[in-house]
């Protein structure tokens, strides 16, 4: 599923800009009648225009494509990741253009940023595919001799062997809706006395590099062992190259001035200090070689022996009393355990006793909500609400909707009725809004009400007004399907 086509008149077409980058309209390609022939610019073979379901624009090949085409092989999430950085080259400022290949072929870029005056060109490779150190080493090299720079990015979560050989950088793809591409490795600062990791929007990131403010600079041997906390566990990784400010660069050049002065002070001040102790070894030999020295040490050896003496039987005397303390202690700590574990016994039988109650009473009250906020409705308007979510959701997204048999409401979810589709959950029809502290897992869900008042009271309970769609049933008012954004 490429991004890029040739058109038989307008040459080169770029799904992902909004002209195409040759100033036509989509709807000049899509579904156009008669069918433009456009081609894959690798294999030759025939693509059209397509949408994916969250409406990215692509071209498809038309069947019995060549197995062997490399635009066709690639993944979802590779041509995802080309889209977005070509979205953030964009946004800095700069043009992008997708699939550029060197004039005698020894590379093709994913994506190709160049300066607005055209003077500075710079390679961005989706990277997911397994590589050598060298292999990537020696492509960087062909970027180079053509003045191109480049930056390879990897979306995996474990990081490649080649992450920190080569400017390169790793990424974490976003999780929800509103969530970005993350730089989360190969981004670093030096802070103090070493790289640390730093983290960054990939958009950001790519700013930043493409206006000078980020540029490879190298790990000195001191620093490039650096930890990082992943999951509960401490990590030790090996980084040769950051992406960095020239501010973190001149602070580890400054650092390392610093350490080696350091280093040269202390192994001055211990030249000294043993050239000292050598000197003082020397005098007290010479004294105690004379007649004086050697009377005062058989003093000094006598009176340490008395003082051994008096140790030793001091040790002794207060070897057994300490022997009694302790066996005392023992007795009187079995004794006061004892007792503890008899108290801690009851009191947790009293606790587990007012804790299931307590549990009964508010089962019963919940229960109790449940039914009053159901029995507001009547029986054909709560199979109108449910007939409603079937129909909304095959008109706007094409899933067909279960609606559980005799109703299903579940405590769980605030005793709003749990509908599934291709064997997910889909949503919530109808929570009760005094129950929401209850459950607080619906705030990761899809929530449908009856009418304008009961989404506010729901979103009054503390759920997103984006996650609440109602369809104004109320008083059988015409059907207005509004989602609150």
């Amino acid at each position: 599923m490429p991004f890029i086509a040739l058109h038989p008149e307008a040459g080169r077409v770029d799904a992902t800009q909004p002209d195409l980058g040759a100033g036509l309209e989509w709807s000049r390609v899509y579904k156009a009648s008669p069918r433009v022939a456009l081609t894959c610019p690798e294999c030759t073979w025939g693509v059209h225009a397509k949408h994916s379901p969250k409406r990215v624009r692509f071209f498809c090949h038309d069947g019995g494509r060549p197995p062997e085409c490399s635009l066709a092989n690639e993944s979802w999430e590779h041509h995802m990741l080309k889209l977005e950085m070509a979205g953030a080259i964009r946004a800095a400022g700069w043009f992008a253009e997708l699939e550029v290949a060197a004039a005698d072929g020894s590379w093709r870029a994913d994506v190709m940023a160049t300066s607005p005056d055209s003077e500075q060109r710079m390679a961005w490779e989706a990277q997911l595919s397994p590589a050598t150190v060298e292999d990537i080493a020696a492509r960087t090299g062909r970027y180079a001799a053509e003045g191109v720079s480049v930056c390879w990015v990897s979306p995996h979560k474990r990081p490649p062997v080649w992450l920190g050989a080569v400017p390169s950088v790793r990424v974490r793809a976003p999780e929800g809706v509103d969530e970005s591409w993350v730089v989360d490795d190969g981004l670093g600062s030096f802070v103090s006395s070493g790289w640390f990791f730093q983290e960054a929007e990939l958009a950001q990131f790519v700013r930043w590099v493409l206006r000078g403010q980020l540029r490879p600079w190298r790990s000195l041997p001191p620093h490039r062992e650096v930890t990082r906390i992943v999951g509960e566990e401490t990590r030790w990784f090996v980084r040769d190259l950051w992406w960095a400010s020239r501010q973190s660069a001149e602070a580890q050049s400054a650092y390392e001035r610093e350490r080696k002065q350091r280093a040269e002070d202390a192994r001055r001040r211990e030249a000294r200090r043993q050239e000292l102790e050598t000197a003082s070894r020397e005098r007290r030999k010479a004294w105690l070689a004379s007649p004086a020295g050697q009377k005062a040490q058989r003093r000094r050896d006598e009176a340490k022996a008395q003082r051994d003496a008096q140790k030793l039987e001091q040790k002794v005397s207060a070897s057994r009393l300490r022997a009694r303390r302790e066996e005392e202690e023992s007795r009187h700590r079995e004794v006061l355990r004892e007792r503890r574990v008899l108290e801690e016994f009851v009191r947790e039988q009293e606790l587990d006793a007012q804790r299931q109650a307590a549990l009964r009473e508010l089962e019963l009250r919940a229960h109790a909500t449940g039914e009053r906020w159901w029995a507001l409705l009547s029986r054909p308007q709560v199979e109108e609400l449910f007939r409603t979510v079937v129909d909304a959701a095959w008109r706007r997204e094409r899933v067909r909707v279960r609606i559980p048999e005799g109703g299903g409401v579940a405590a769980n979810f605030a005793y709003g009725v749990p509908v599934h589709a291709f064997n997910r959950l889909y949503g919530i029809v109808r929570p009760c809004p005094e129950l929401l502290p209850l459950s607080p897992q619906l705030i990761y869900q899809q929530v449908f009400a009856r009418d304008a008042e009961e989404a506010r009271a729901l979103e009054a309970g503390g759920l997103r007004a984006g996650r609440i769609t109602h369809f104004g049933l109320a008083g059988h008012e015409p059907f207005l399907s509004s989602r609150t954004q």
